[in-house]
């Protein structure tokens, strides 16, 4: 394998969008309502966590980051950092992709 093959891919630094992407920085919050009383707390995980790939997706396609393959865990994290959420997890990363996938 050449040298050059085993060297990681660098971060985006910015869009890799064909024409010129102008991203809302930093973020318009949500304005936030309170979720229904008296489901299990599994469901309030699953909520918060399909909340914030939902979020992550969409960062991702400001960024230019199209399909599921161009979307490692780095990179999800790296967009995360740009929009001013907590890193997530590996199981929220699947989710980001998966929601990529599906979307077509």
């Amino acid at each position: 394998m050449p040298a050059a093959a085993a060297k990681p891919k660098p971060l985006p630094t910015q869009s890799t969008a064909r024409r010129p992407v102008l991203l809302d920085m930093p973020y318009a919050p949500v304005e936030k309502r309170p979720l229904p009383p008296g489901r299990p707390r599994e469901w309030y995980v699953t909520h918060n966590r399909r909340l914030k790939a939902m979020r992550l997706a969409i960062a991702l396609l400001d960024l230019g980051v199209y399909v599921p393959h161009q979307a490692s865990d780095e990179v999800i994290r790296h967009a995360a950092e740009l929009i001013g959420v907590h890193p997530p997890s590996a199981t929220t990363c699947h989710m980001v992709r998966a929601l990529m996938r599906y979307s077509r």
